[in-house]
Parts: structure tokens; C-alpha cells; sequence
């Protein structure tokens, strides 16, 4: 009764003219907040006006329409189970609801009261401190019961370990948005990048017209944009989404001057976040935390000399000075640079298009090449001095815990394949970046898991990509508060440890884990069909180490993308759960063999919230597809 005055006190003044059309039907839902999509509801109005010639509905019509949209029968059925009368629930019973099937152990009637407060529509309803089905189901799709855990939507990992004990969210030529040969450069891929929480951005760093260095991706027909436009991108959004440190991975083809200008733009644009000295103690003997870094920013350059003797060197006006360092010690990422140059100009008429635009030589292989460095620049490097990677013997006999080695990902395959247990104590040691072939001129990616799964910090994607890829890397990175960095497990930590991702051992304790599929809710309509009649199915993917990778498919529920019902449970064995992740992933099968792409929606299997969850669902570029969800029950111990 309450629940029909309630509705009719909303509604009632609406229909002061009798009958409504489609779009007074879409703003009274609106006006009520009920989340909607537009080309559901239309296909729902019109089925509701089907075969009368008057195309508006009444009072009754709209209601029909309403519990279409909201009074799902599996929240229903979820509520009766713990309403005794059908109605309402009390404090009580909605405490119980919680702990029994939403594990919440701590739930009482005064976090139960909370939930009523929050979501119940009905007032007589509320001051009884109870809840009716219209509060119910309003709860039940609300964020407070999305699937990934509450308590990591913050930062809550330990924040004070060394920085090359995290993964850390990296972007790779961060100032493209689109292809890697052709095509503009643009600030909005650092601006993007840092909104998405990237904590290491990318810039190739070139001479300039008018001594103004500029970023482009060299020897390509990509266009150009000023470094120091980059720089006061970088000092705008650094800490938008994170308090936590940023690094700049410069690869740096300037002459000496426009070195020092790259310098000064730092300086001057950075400010005090520019990070120029240690932290403690000169003599550095382990890597500061990212909670000693925060809202600082680094510079990952080459550099010549120890930190000790830059420090020096701070104190004295150096300007106009450089220093030298040979191509075995180079820290500008050298081996990139050359992998992508000939690549780049293996054809005579691309090379003399390249040439004849850009003043810039190509680059030689001469294996002890001398570069002069700006000492300037060379002086702003503390904590990621990037050298060239050798060996994992040389390494361990030789590199300095603040020298970082950047490392292809043909290369850091095979070492993968062949080398994992040296990987593994390689990378729990020195941050270790990873970056795309130069053969991916489309800006595709690699799989992130691979090299995650050997402890990697770095592992750089073209964020401007979307793809399985980047929906993995989004995925990992909402861990933690979405913060960008994660603390790697503690088996990728140890110097002493033993695991690979092919050999897990007793490194990790298995997860046996039950995902019930129930039922979606305004799922996307297919590209191919006018109206909401979509095919659509689920899959559920399980990515980590080789032995957990897996992928389970729902049936097809025909002809209905407003409300399919599944019920369809899938068992999985999680054998090392801190590196997995799970996507769910909704198609529309549009033949035997070809499926097309509705929604997805990824996360870190430890991040599973347990009960019933609403799975919100994005689109390709990372979008949001409200209201476009999944239903399920979570299970695992």
C-alpha cells in the first residue's frame, strides 16, 4: 500500500493529461533516478504501444514499463527469501542478509540501518527503519554491492617498500594516439595517461627548431610537440589521480644545449616536485618507498657518474658542462632507439621522406659510441638511472639498486622461457622496464601477464590502444585504490626465492573459487540489430601464471539483451591467486563461429567481493556502460 502511494505521489502529476509519449516516459525515470538505456527502453515502450495507433501509454502502461526495468525477479526471489512477509525487510533480517549471504561478518543492525538510510525510496518505509523491495533492489545494484571489493577501491597495501617492490602502471610513448610511423602527437596522451593513474610516462626527446627541444617518435612522419608543453601537462595532472611518485622516462637524442633547456624547463615548470637530491643519506644502499616519494617527480635518464658525484656537482654552476658515457653505459634506452630505426626506414622512399623532414641523422650501431650529456640533466637523475641490461650475471656482479635496465619484449621472452628463475631475482632487485617490438607499428600490444609474472615493475603499454591488453592493465591497476602501484607478491620479492611461473612450487596457496553467472541487465544492443534482440553470451577468463590461464563460456540466451537469466555456475582452481586476474567478457553470437564484443569488465581475483555482485560492464576504450551490468554469486576459499 505504502509502495503504491509512494509511486502514485511520483508519477500522478505526469499524467495530468491522461497518457504520456516516449520522451516524458524517459524523463519521469530520470526524475525517479532509475539508470537507463535509452534503446531498451524505447524497445520496451514500443512493445508496450504495439498495434495502437495512438503512441503514448497511461498510468498502468508506465508501471509495467517500471517493474520491466527495475523489479528483477532474481532480486526478488532474494528478497523473499529473507522478508517474511514479502514487503519489507527489518534492520534485523537485513543484517542477516548480509552476513549469511554477502559474507559482511562485521554486519549489524546499525550498518543494516546505513544501507535502509541510503537507498530507501519510501519514507513512512524508512523512519520504521526497514526496507521494501523498491530499496532492495535499488541496493542490490548500487555500487556498494559491485563486485569489487570495497576495502581495495583505497589504498591499502604496505606503501613504504622499496619502489622496485611494485608493479608500476607504465605507459609507452605516451605522446602518441595512434600509430607508431604516422599520425599526431598530442598532450592528451599524457594527460589521459596520468587521469588513468600511469605512473611512468614516456618522452623521446629530439632538437628542436629555435633551440626549443620538441617530442615526436624519431625518424617517423608523426608530428611534434614542444617539450616543455609536455612538462607542464606532466606538472598539471601529475597528482590528480595518485599521490604517489611519478617517474619520467626520457629517451634523449638531444645535442648538449637543448639538453640544459630540457634541464631548465624541468626546474623552472616542476618546481619543488621535481625530485633533485636523495631522500637521506648520499650514499644510496636501497631504493626510497613510494610513500617517501610522494607527489614527487623523477627523472629515468642516463646519467654520468654516481649519484655522490652529482650531488657534488649541485652545489657548482655547471651550465654549459657535459660529461660522457659510452654506449655500454648508456642509460637512454639505447637499445630501443636502434631497435627501432631500421625498422622505420627499411624502405629508400620512407627513409628519404624521413631525411629530407628531419634534420636528425639516423642513429649508428657503433657498439662504444661516446654521448655527451648535459650535465644539467645528467645531475636531475637520483633513483632511476637508466643503463643499458647486459646480462642477469653482470647485473648482480655490478649494477647499483638505483640503475634501471629497459629490456624489449622479444627479448624478455626468451629470458622467460628460458631464464625465469634469474628473471625473477633479476627484477626483485632493479626496476626493470619492458617496452613493445618495433614491428608493432599500429601500436598494438603484448600481453602485460607475461612479464608481470616474473616480477617486472615497468611493463609499458600503448595506452591509446584498446584491446584485451590495456583492459588487463586497467584491471590490475584498480587494485589498491587505483593509486598505480601494486606491492608485488612477496615470492617476486625475495632475493632468494625460487618461484617461476612454471614452476610455482609452494610459493602460493590455491584458491578454489565458484562464479554462479545469474543473469545480465541492459546489456548493450548488438551493432548488428535495431532493437535490444541481441544473442548474448559470457565468457570468464582467468589470466596468470601459464597453469591458471582458462576460459569458461556460457550458454546463448537468444533474442534478449534487457534481462538474460543464466544460472549457470563455473569452478575454477586459482594455483598462485596474487597474480591473477578474471574478465568477464559479454558477446553477441552472431554466427557459429564469430561473436561480437557487447562489454568487459576486469579485475585481480583477490579482488573479488564474495555474495551476490553486480558486475558493472565497459566499453572497448575503457568507458563506462552504466547501466549495463552482470548479476553473479562469488564464492572461493
Amino acid at each position: 500500500m505504502e509502495e503504491n502511494r509512494w509511486f502514485l505521489s511520483i508519477i500522478q502529476d505526469e499524467f495530468r493529461d491522461g497518457k504520456i509519449d516516449l520522451d516524458s516516459t524517459m524523463k519521469l525515470l530520470t526524475k525517479m533516478q532509475i539508470p537507463f538505456d535509452y534503446m531498451h527502453v524505447k524497445h520496451v515502450f514500443k512493445k508496450t504501444i504495439d498495434k495502437r495507433k495512438e503512441r503514448k501509454i497511461n498510468m498502468e502502461d508506465f508501471r509495467a514499463i517500471y517493474r520491466t526495468i527495475v523489479h528483477r525477479p532474481e532480486f526478488y526471489e532474494l528478497f523473499c527469501a529473507y522478508s517474511p512477509n514479502g514487503k519489507t525487510l527489518s534492520d534485523t533480517e537485513l543484517a542477516e542478509f548480509l552476513r549469511r549471504e554477502q559474507y559482511e561478518t562485521e554486519a549489524c543492525e546499525t550498518s543494516a540501518l546505513e544501507i535502509v538510510l541510503k537507498y530507501e525510496p519510501i519514507e513512512e518505509v524508512r523512519k520504521r527503519r526497514q526496507m521494501s523491495f523498491e530499496g532492495f533492489a535499488r541496493y542490490m545494484s548500487s555500487e556498494d554491492c559491485s563486485i569489487f571489493r570495497k576495502d581495495q577501491r583505497t589504498v591499502y597495501q604496505d606503501m613504504s617498500h622499496p619502489l622496485c617492490d611494485y608493479f608500476i602502471s607504465s605507459s609507452h610513448n605516451t605522446y602518441l594516439i595512434s600509430g607508431q610511423l604516422v599520425g599526431p602527437s598530442d598532450l592528451w596522451g599524457y594527460t589521459s595517461a596520468l587521469l588513468k593513474g600511469c605512473r611512468c610516462l614516456e618522452i623521446d626527446c629530439w632538437d628542436g627548431p629555435n633551440n626549443d627541444p620538441v617530442v615526436y617518435h624519431g625518424h617517423t612522419l608523426t608530428s611534434k610537440i614542444l617539450f616543455r608543453s609536455v612538462i607542464q601537462v606532466v606538472d598539471k595532472y601529475a597528482f590528480v589521480a595518485s599521490d604517489y611518485p611519478v617517474v619520467l622516462s626520457l629517451e634523449n637524442h638531444c645535442n648538449p644545449e637543448q639538453q640544459e633547456i630540457m634541464a631548465d624547463y624541468l626546474q623552472s615548470i616542476l618546481g619543488d616536485r621535481l625530485l633533485t637530491s636523495t631522500l637521506g643519506d648520499t650514499v644510496v644502499t636501497e631504493l626510497p618507498s613510494p610513500e617517501a616519494l610522494k607527489f614527487k617527480i623523477l627523472v629515468k635518464n642516463k646519467k654520468v657518474g654516481t649519484i655522490e658525484e652529482g650531488m657534488l656537482r649541485r652545489h657548482m654552476d655547471r651550465h654549459g658542462e657535459t660529461g660522457e658515457v659510452s654506449e655500454s653505459e648508456d642509460g637512454s634506452d639505447e637499445e630501443e632507439a636502434r631497435e627501432k630505426t631500421p625498422l622505420y626506414q627499411k624502405t629508400d622512399s620512407f627513409k628519404r621522406k624521413s631525411d629530407s623532414r628531419h634534420s636528425t641523422p639516423p642513429r649508428k650501431k657503433s657498439k662504444m659510441k661516446k654521448k655527451k650529456i648535459a650535465l644539467t640533466l645528467s645531475d636531475l637523475v637520483i633513483y632511476t638511472q637508466s643503463v643499458k641490461f647486459v646480462s642477469f650475471e653482470h647485473s648482480l656482479a655490478h649494477q647499483k639498486c638505483y640503475e634501471n635496465n629497459s629490456i624489449g619484449e622479444a627479448r624478455a621472452r626468451k629470458f622467460v622461457k628460458h631464464s625465469a628463475k634469474e628473471f625473477v631475482s633479476h627484477t626483485s632487485r632493479f626496476i626493470t622496464r619492458i617496452y613493445p617490438k618495433a614491428s608493432r607499428t599500429s601500436s598494438s600490444n603484448y600481453n602485460p601477464q607475461d612479464f608481470w609474472n616474473v616480477g617486472c615493475q615497468m611493463v609499458a603499454l600503448n595506452f591509446q590502444t584498446e584491446g584485451l591488453q590495456m583492459e588487463l592493465q586497467n584491471g590490475k591497476f584498480l587494485d589498491n585504490g587505483g593509486c598505480g602501484y601494486i606491492l608485488k607478491p612477496e615470492f617476486l620479492r625475495d632475493r632468494r626465492s625460487t618461484f617461476t611461473p612454471h614452476n610455482v612450487g609452494t610459493h602460493s596457496q590455491p584458491v578454489s573459487l565458484s562464479v554462479k553467472l545469474i543473469s545480465g541487465y541492459q546489456l548493450p544492443p548488438s551493432n548488428l540489430s535495431k532493437t535490444n534482440k541481441a544473442d548474448p553470451l559470457v565468457q570468464i577468463e582467468i589470466y596468470g601464471v601459464p597453469e591458471d590461464q582458462t576460459k569458461r563460456r556460457s550458454s546463448v540466451i537468444k533474442s534478449n539483451a534487457l534481462n538474460p537469466r543464466w544460472d549457470e555456475t563455473f569452478s575454477f582452481t586459482v594455483q598462485v591467486p596474487q597474480l591473477a586476474l578474471i574478465r568477464f567478457c559479454v558477446e553477441d553470437e552472431i554466427s557459429v563461429v564469430a561473436n561480437e564484443f557487447l562489454g568487459q569488465y576486469t579485475l585481480p581475483v583477490l579482488s573479488l567481493g564474495r555474495g551476490y555482485r553486480n558486475i558493472p560492464l565497459l566499453s572497448k576504450d575503457g568507458g563506462n556502460l552504466e547501466p549495463a551490468s552482470l548479476f553473479v554469486h562469488v564464492w572461493y576459499y
